[in-house]
């Protein structure tokens, strides 16, 4: 359950506990939370385990010099860190650390990994079961394996054909398209995980975990069918907020193992990643002629230029200019 926020005393002793309840109160995503957490502890892990009150802007300026001269980390990646230390400063210590000089890190523009149709195919061949059916939906569409196993029964409409992605990045909420060749296969799985919520029932279980306050708002709708998650963990275990046991849902872990177990089954020379599955889905939509702007919504991007990057995609390896020698006349 390592995407609930596990329960904090009222009044912290620790001070990374005294963060924590300063961002929740603050409203800020718990994955924002827990990278904030990160980058503050590698902050005081790199200065010696001195207390942040005892640092200042210089010592902020040197571990980001330190992030980009010898860890060569990525601008991104020094970006996310900067955050986390003007907010650690500026909001919850209240202190300003002014104007920053640092050696920014390289920005290096990447093309992300895209498996072909055919490789789909192959992919998918070497899967079986519930992982080859969530491969298929991510692929299918155009899902985050987070967006993925966060599924609820009820976020599948099989009237309007959509599935609603609820709290997706940046905790927005969009409505993507439901492939048709998937709805045999996923009314199975809505009928499995009825079967095995009835059996945590009839066990002294049944309930799972309801976001933010949900669960006084709708006391009852913690043990309903269709707030069950669509992939349910086959283990029960402890709600780390209250101790309660619930069956959570499947753990990415889980899911990236059989992809990684399938791409080299299918004999693919590509990084096995999940994340790859979206990134297919978004170029092959571009490759049937679809414009920007409908695959930005599909994907739930905030900017188009996010979205353009595939365009980078299939305009190589023959898709889009011709190669001068495939045009030569060599005997």
């Amino acid at each position: 359950m390592d995407d609930i926020r596990h329960k904090i005393s009222d009044k912290p002793v620790r001070f990374l506990d005294q963060l924590r309840v300063h961002i929740r109160a603050s409203g800020l995503a718990y994955r924002t939370e827990q990278t904030y957490i990160h980058w503050v502890k590698r902050f005081i892990l790199y200065h010696g385990k001195q207390h942040p009150r005892d640092l200042g802007a210089a010592d902020v300026e040197k571990f980001l010099n330190h992030m980009s001269v010898n860890r060569h980390c990525s601008a991104n990646t020094q970006r996310i860190a900067l955050n986390a230390l003007i907010y650690l400063y500026k909001r919850f210590i209240g202190i300003d650390i002014g104007q920053l000089q640092f050696s920014p890190a390289r920005t290096h523009r990447r093309l992300p990994v895209v498996y072909s149709r055919k490789e789909i195919a192959a992919i998918l061949n070497h899967l079986r079961g519930v992982y080859r059916l969530q491969v298929e939906l991510m692929y299918g569409a155009g899902l985050r394996s987070a967006e993925l196993l966060s599924l609820r029964i009820k976020d599948i409409d099989f009237s309007s054909n959509n599935i609603l992605v609820r709290s997706g990045k940046g905790g927005k909420d969009r409505t993507t398209m439901l492939p048709q060749r998937l709805i045999p296969e996923l009314i199975r799985q809505i009928e499995r995980v009825k079967q095995l919520h009835s059996q945590d029932m009839a066990d002294g279980y049944g309930e799972v975990y309801l976001p933010d306050a949900l669960n006084r708002k709708y006391p009852t709708a913690a043990k309903e069918t269709a707030w069950q998650f669509l992939f349910p963990s086959s283990r029960i275990g402890p709600d780390p907020r209250s101790g309660v046991l619930r069956r959570h849902h499947l753990h990415p872990t889980a899911l990236r193992k059989q992809i990684n177990k399938a791409v080299k089954g299918a004999g693919i020379n590509k990084p096995a990643r999940s994340h790859s599955f979206r990134h297919s889905f978004a170029t092959h939509l571009l490759e049937s002629g679809y414009d920007l702007r409908t695959i930005q919504e599909l994907l739930g991007h905030a900017d188009v230029t996010t979205t353009e990057i595939y365009t980078h995609v299939i305009n190589r390896g023959g898709k889009g200019v011709l190669s001068p020698a495939d045009c030569l006349s060599v005997l």
